[in-house]
């Protein structure tokens, strides 16, 4: 099943879906980029499962990540060089079924440097277990 949202934070994350449409998954990415936005690293990474994985693809904290540790000292890298930012969130889709969820959105975070982002999440048993953090900087 897919669902599309179309969505501006901080406030206005879930207001046009309705509450029919936004599952357990969806929610808890809506708190992952909200903690994003405000440099939150605790809160960023306190649904991690056992042995997540990050897969930054782009910018200066390309690589792949394989533990909380190492996952949790990017987000610290990433908010640190981006200083107060705010995230503006497009197009947002969730594909779930009984093993898992899934999140994709597109989120442009403005902070230090403008950072647009597929950002795809991953959860099993309601923990967060692979994510993807696409740059995806316009075409010129």
């Amino acid at each position: 099943m897919r669902k599309t949202v179309l969505m501006a934070l901080p406030l206005a994350f879930l207001m046009s879906t309705g509450a029919a449409l936004a599952g357990p998954a969806m929610d808890m990415a809506k708190t992952r980029i909200e903690a994003i936005a405000k440099g939150d690293v605790a809160t960023i990474t306190k649904d991690y499962g056992k042995d997540p994985s990050l897969a930054w693809i782009g910018g200066p904290l390309d690589g792949t990540y394989a533990s909380e540790k190492a996952i949790a000292e990017v987000w610290a890298k990433f908010s640190t060089a981006q200083g107060e930012q705010t995230a503006t969130v497009g197009e947002v889709w969730e594909a779930a079924n009984p093993k898992g969820a899934t999140v994709a959105a597109n989120v442009v975070f403005a902070g230090k440097n403008k950072v647009p982002v597929l950002y795809i999440m991953t959860y099993r048993d309601g923990k967060l277990v692979d994510e993807i953090w696409q740059v995806n900087p316009p075409a010129k």
